[in-house]
């Protein structure tokens, strides 16, 4: 069923290796919360996205691989289809991987300085998926690593931040052998299992920056 007067344009873009023996019904099942939230009744009919210069959802068979660049209107209640997605692509993932979600506050103009709530309600939530935690771990690891040395390039030489690299190294090795001690002795991980990653706000993004 269409859903009208949504609040949000949701944007959902990632990228995801598959394991082998995963094929599409597999994939429509581990979907489904996405594509009922869409009011469709199977994968296929929701894969187109709400713009046409965007490839929705797609999966390649030959390459197992799940590739999203996917608009629906919503509304908050989204966040809890993300959860519920984010399990399931961890039962048939084969490597870790980050997923972007952006939400768009369609009341919001950026040329109408008279906008009702004076500012955007755009969120931006990065998640993380994989096989297992320290898949999970490596993914986050690698965009730390890749945002950090970045942002250092500015002032210092690439060859200077080994040091630096080694460091987040570090402290994801503490987090995964903090998560490892919690198991073995039967208490929730404190670290990440494959839910929602960070980010929240920020200025206003453009839409499409892929």
């Amino acid at each position: 069923m269409p859903r009208y007067n949504t609040p949000f344009e949701i944007h959902v873009h990632g990228q995801l290796a598959l394991r082998a023996d995963v094929g599409f019904d597999s994939l429509q099942e581990a979907l489904k919360p996405l594509w009922k939230y869409a009011g469709a009744r199977n994968l296929t009919d929701a894969a187109a996205s709400a713009y046409e210069d965007e490839p929705g959802i797609t999966f390649a068979s030959d390459e197992h691989l799940l590739q999203m660049c996917w608009t629906v209107a919503g509304d908050d209640d989204f966040r809890q289809v993300l959860d519920e997605v984010c399990m399931n692509l961890n039962d048939v993932a084969a490597l870790g991987a980050a997923i972007e979600v952006t939400f768009y506050d369609t009341d919001f103009d950026d040329e109408d300085e008279q906008s009702p709530e004076g500012e955007s309600r755009d969120d931006f939530v990065m998640l993380f998926v994989g096989p297992n935690p320290a898949a999970i771990m490596q993914v986050q690891r690698d965009l730390l690593v890749q945002d950090v040395v970045s942002m250092m390039e500015r002032h210092f030489d690439g060859a200077e931040l080994g040091g630096v690299v080694a460091e987040v190294d570090k402290l994801f090795a503490q987090r995964f052998d903090a998560l490892v001690s919690s198991l073995e002795i039967g208490k929730p991980p404190r670290g990440p299992g494959g839910g929602f990653g960070s980010g929240h706000g920020g200025g206003r993004k453009p839409r499409h920056l892929h």
